[in-house]
């Protein structure tokens, strides 16, 4: 009985290849997506860490400072302990590196110990290669191995060869900016370490040439064995300002920084299976609708309600198969494609400059295979059951229904959709919103469940408004006696536009609320920066440029700006300080006014010989670290050395939006921060302009400072609108999966309307004929057909928009917050919406007049006959 039901299944599959190559589409398309996107950032996250370990070595333990450099004189403590069997110092900043003739090359400037790196990172250990060698490496004299303590020798990686090779030049000898100067160095070698573009040199000649005298990065640890880390820092007693890091936590960090981000793309990318089992319900709702009486013939021949249950599954699973077959092979075309072309980065920029080669994991293929059937079974499991349900002497003489009557599912829906509010309020497993997720789910599958109450209902109220004239009225009684029909109908698109609807309203808000947060982070006119300054440790403007550019006509103030880095906690990734001039609580004009979330609150009143220094956190602050408004952050006391700090606390004096920096940042006056670092040192910036003053004109006299200098051409300027296009399109290109996941889904959504208005058209043929006997001509029949079309697909447009907007509420209440812990103000792009709608109606109208004419031009003579 098992083959013949398989036989069977496969059989009507056969001879219905266009409806249910809607319904494999689907399947195949949801599972595509879903794997292509796991692929892409499995391999991302794994060349990424790949690159890490390899750079970082595996030591036992490294030591960092919470913020800023480490003295080096800490390494001459460190490696005399008796468990320590190695101790590496290294010295890592970001800079630009540029070869006669080509371009500048972002990279990162690595200085090692050549006798200790080996042991602990073996891919940084420098490689000479003779003076009369090329840079291919071909040549026979021995190499200079003095080279690797040469003050002016550095060694590539392949990433940075190829790097300056495509700037113009080959590699043969460089010049390395360090603040607003440039120093020329030759190529010795090289190193094997992959990732993003290396030099690598001995690290006192990369303390002098970046004026970092008596500074590290870290200390990178091998341990004697017997060892324990935990013995060795008790008695090593470091400050509070140093930290150890073990080399899981490096991993951890990584997969940490991106977590958010890949999890919310994979679950969107499950978007496209979701509207496909939706779509292989109505496929397979209207196929046993069709097949009623073939089903009732099997029921009465001996075939029973489980064996009429299995049949109808068994032809779900044969879809969800082919299309889970179909979607793993699509999706692994797919990511291959993207890492070639787009890399690793997928618009979030978490992976920027990491080329990645696909890792294809068979465990993955059948999670996602797995995920394909499933929806498929899921998208059936309701049409089964009604035919189980179903009478097949009653159905034999078209007396019987293979369909519920509904109205005792709606208590479920019902049911469903509280359920999904009640969990949109509970908090996220392990930093990620699943019962968020869980609660979407709910809610779709809660009203679309209720869409026949929901059809029932408008429909009745419509009814008396077309009752004089015939053709609406018709339309409009069939489809309100058949409601569950309609439902069935347009499930389908009613998932896809509701997801649609909920994506569109979450990406205009967040847009427009970055968009705010823009003008208010940006009140200079003009910005200027060292061409290679970045968050950290990088290059720096010197003060006296900084003294030189406040000081030109035309200025009215600037306002420097110092990022740098702080690691609270050793497994989370670090957090931004930001030291600027401000004007929060202060006299207005003094400095920049932070986007605040409510007002600042006053500083409290603390013991005589203590200080107190006002911060501002951002949001992640709150979720992350634990930060509160109106309570102390002891921890960031741990940045600055213990003699400055003493007797100084900081208070949370406010909650501020950042939208650019996700794992969190903290923001104080930068008095405070010179006060107690003694780091006056300078990233950007801020340039406000005296009234009337010539931005371009202003631009060409710090050009004029900057080549007094030597250094004409290493700032750059930016002014607010360029900065407020570039994060804008930078938005634009992160959410661009989105906008394609948008897409998928309506064009799933439409394609089960297609195949839901065929399929109940070719079974109407029947009724067609009665029609044409009772003399209504084709022009009227097709009428009919089309306002039935309009009538499911408006009520479908309107349950859509009213599910998407609820949906989206979660999602940017709730999801967004959980996810990336910033919140933003719901904003409704009611054009953009009205027209989405508008395109379905139209399209699910037409679908059913074209659907139609097929049907209505059947000979009404023989589509009567067949009903005997």
């Amino acid at each position: 009985m098992r083959e013949l039901l398989t036989t069977y299944s496969w059989q009507e599959l056969r001879h219905h290849p266009w409806r249910n190559a809607l319904a494999v589409l689907a399947v195949t398309l949801g599972v595509a997506l879903a794997f292509a996107v796991q692929l892409i950032n499995a391999s991302a996250l794994a060349e990424f860490a790949g690159a890490v370990s390899s750079v970082n070595g595996q030591p036992d333990l490294s030591l960092r400072a919470r913020q800023g450099m480490l003295p080096d004189e800490l390494l001459e403590r460190v490696a005399a302990q008796p468990g320590v069997a190695l101790a590496s110092p290294v010295l890592e900043l970001p800079t630009t590196a540029q070869a006669p003739g080509g371009g500048p090359v972002a990279v990162k400037l690595v200085g090692v110990d050549a006798l200790t790196v080996a042991g602990v990172s073996p891919a940084l250990l420098p490689m000479p290669r003779n003076p009369t060698e090329s840079a291919d490496g071909e040549g026979s004299a021995p190499p200079r191995r003095l080279d690797i303590f040469a003050p002016d020798a550095v060694f590539l990686n392949p990433a940075a060869r190829q790097a300056l090779v495509a700037a113009g030049a080959a590699p043969t000898q460089l010049r390395i900016q360090s603040g607003l100067s440039l120093t020329t160095v030759r190529v010795a070698g090289g190193v094997n370490a992959p990732g993003a573009p290396l030099l690598v040199m001995d690290v006192a000649a990369a303390q002098a040439l970046m004026g970092r005298l008596g500074a590290l990065s870290r200390i990178d640890l091998r341990l004697k064995a017997g060892t324990r880390p935990e013995a060795l820092l008790d008695a090593l007693a470091l400050p509070a300002t140093v930290i150890a890091q073990r080399p899981e936590q490096t991993g951890e960090r990584a997969s940490n920084l991106s977590r958010a981000y890949r999890v919310n793309l994979t679950v969107l990318a499950l978007v496209a299976l979701f509207t496909g089992a939706f779509l292989v319900f109505s496929v397979l709702s209207l196929s046993v609708a069709r097949r009623q009486q073939q089903f009732a013939l099997l029921g009465v021949l001996g075939l029973s309600a489980n064996e009429r249950l299995r049949l109808v599954l068994t032809e779900s699973a044969l879809l969800g198969l082919l299309g889970s077959m179909l979607g793993v092979a699509l999706g692994t075309a797919l990511a291959a494609l993207a890492l070639r072309v787009l890399g690793g980065d997928l618009g979030g920029g978490y992976f920027s400059g990491v080329a990645p080669p696909l890792q294809w994991s068979a465990p993955a293929a059948l999670l996602y295979g797995a995920l394909g059937v499933a929806a498929a079974l899921a998208g059936g499991w309701w049409p089964a059951r009604a035919m189980a349900r179903m009478a097949p002497a009653l159905a034999l003489k078209g007396l019987g229904g293979a369909g519920t009557s509904g109205a005792r599912h709606h208590g479920g829906a019902l049911a469903l959709m509280v359920l999904a509010a009640v969990l949109a309020w509970a908090p996220p497993v392990g930093g990620v919103p699943l019962a968020a997720y869980v609660s979407v789910g709910l809610l779709l599958v809660g009203g679309i469940a209720a869409l026949p109450l929901a059809v029932g209902a408008l429909l009745h109220r419509l009814a008396p408004l077309v009752a004089r004239h015939a053709l609406p009225l018709l339309a409009v009684e069939r489809s309100r006696r058949l409601r569950e029909t309609a439902a069935v109908a347009t499930s389908g698109v009613v998932a896809s536009l509701a997801l649609s609807v909920a994506l569109t309203v979450m990406v205009a808000s967040f847009r427009d609320s970055v968009t705010q947060w823009l003008d208010g982070v940006l009140p200079a006119q003009l910005y200027v920066r060292a061409g290679s300054s970045s968050v950290g440790e990088g290059n720096t403007l010197p003060p006296d440029f900084v003294q030189a550019v406040g000081a030109l006509p035309g200025v009215a103030r600037v306002d420097p700006l110092r990022a740098t880095l702080l690691q609270m906690d050793a497994a989370r990734p670090p957090v931004t300080l930001l030291a600027r001039p401000l004007s929060v609580g202060g006299a207005p004009g003094a400095g920049q006014t932070l986007p605040l979330v409510g007002n600042p609150l006053p500083l409290p009143a603390v013991a005589a010989g203590e200080t107190v220094v006002p911060v501002y956190v951002s949001e992640a602050m709150l979720d992350l670290h634990g930060a509160r408004p109106g309570g102390w952050l002891p921890a960031l006391a741990l940045a600055f050395p213990a003699e400055r700090a003493r007797n100084t606390r900081f208070f949370v004096a406010g909650v501020w939006r950042d939208y650019a920096r996700q794992h969190g940042s903290v923001v104080m006056d930068r008095v405070h921060f010179v006060r107690l670092s003694g780091d006056a040192s300078v990233n950007d910036l801020a340039v406000h302009l005296a009234p009337g003053a010539d931005e371009e004109a202003l631009r060409e006299r710090i050009r004029e400072r900057a080549e007094a200098l030597g250094a004409g051409g290493l700032i750059e300027f930016a002014s607010a609108g360029q900065i407020r296009a570039v994060s804008l399109r930078i938005f634009d290109r992160s959410f661009a999966v989105t906008y394609w996941l948008q897409a998928v889904a309506i064009a799933i959504g439409l394609f089960g309307v297609a195949a839901s208005f065929s399929a109940q058209v070719l079974a109407r043929r029947r009724e067609f004929g009665l029609l044409a006997h009772l003399g209504l001509t084709r022009a009227q029949i097709l009428g009919v057909v089309a306002l039935e079309g309009l009538a499911w697909t408006v009520l479908g447009a309107l349950a859509g928009l009213a599910l998407g907007l609820a949906v989206s509420v979660v999602l940017v209440h709730v999801v967004n917050p959980q996810s990336f812990h910033w919140t933003m103000d719901l904003a409704l792009p009611w054009a953009r919406l009205l027209a989405l709608c508008a395109a379905v109606v139209l399209a699910g109208t037409a679908t059913a007049w074209l659907a139609g004419r097929a049907a209505a031009s059947r000979d009404a003579v023989q589509a009567v006959k067949e009903d005997w």
